[in-house]
């Protein structure tokens, strides 16, 4: 089975699991997901031979403790050794595909953001590259830092006997706030200047929409794209 059938089955099965069980898995299941430079269909398969061999031993009656160990995060750091690396060109459009998406929420939510406040005053819809090219880099590079940032708060979340929710959302939220403040700071400093063309709020929905679309696509197919 591919990577994504493989992911399937491995959601039905969990099912199975005590609820005990199901934590320990989940725990080492996400640890070891979450390391982007793995190669996908490896690492889907001896996770996918892991739950079996959990599964079989839960109907004799063991833990997930019985069967790998008290120290699950150095039982996955064992199996992320022996895994072989993902090729750059896949973990690329992983990346490339988690920030086009969130740019296509921001063309979405700015079209009908110019649509409301259009009712009310006039909007100047004029969008000067040399400007909009800079604000785009800072809104890859803060989504790109947000996601090295929260892939890190999940792995040091794992593996602990008291969850840390409510401090890992005040760090997300932190992060979310300072980086949409940089983006809107950078954003009234430049000064406009180069050239220039209309972006009404139609054309900016529209944009949008069909980048969004194109992604799903191209996601359903079975692309290496979040």
């Amino acid at each position: 089975m591919n990577a994504k059938k493989l992911i399937e089955e491995n959601n039905r099965k969990r099912e199975q699991l005590t609820p005990e069980n199901e934590a320990y898995y989940s725990d080492m299941l996400l640890y070891i997901r979450l390391q982007l430079t793995l190669s996908e269909q490896q690492s889907e398969e001896v996770l996918m031979e892991m739950l079996d061999h959990l599964l079989d031993g839960q109907k004799e009656g063991k833990t997930a403790r019985d069967i790998f160990g008290d120290d699950p995060k150095a039982y996955a750091d064992e199996i992320i050794q022996q895994l072989p690396k993902e090729e750059r060109r896949a973990v690329i459009p992983f990346l490339g595909g988690l920030a086009l998406n969130l740019f296509s929420w921001f063309l979405i939510i700015r079209g009908i953001i110019v649509l409301i406040v259009s009712q009310f005053k006039d909007v100047d819809t004029n969008v000067y590259i040399f400007p909009a090219i800079i604000v785009g880099f800072v809104i890859v590079g803060t989504i790109l830092l947000g996601i090295w940032f929260i892939f890190g708060l999940i792995k040091k979340s794992l593996f602990q006997e008291k969850p840390t929710e409510k401090s890992d959302m005040v760090k997300a939220g932190l992060l979310g706030s300072g980086a949409m403040g940089l983006v809107i700071a950078v954003s009234m400093l430049l000064p406009d200047f180069g050239p220039s063309f209309a972006f009404s709020w139609r054309a900016s929905f529209g944009a949008g929409v069909v980048l969004w679309l194109l992604l799903y696509v191209l996601k359903k197919r079975g692309e290496r794209v979040a």
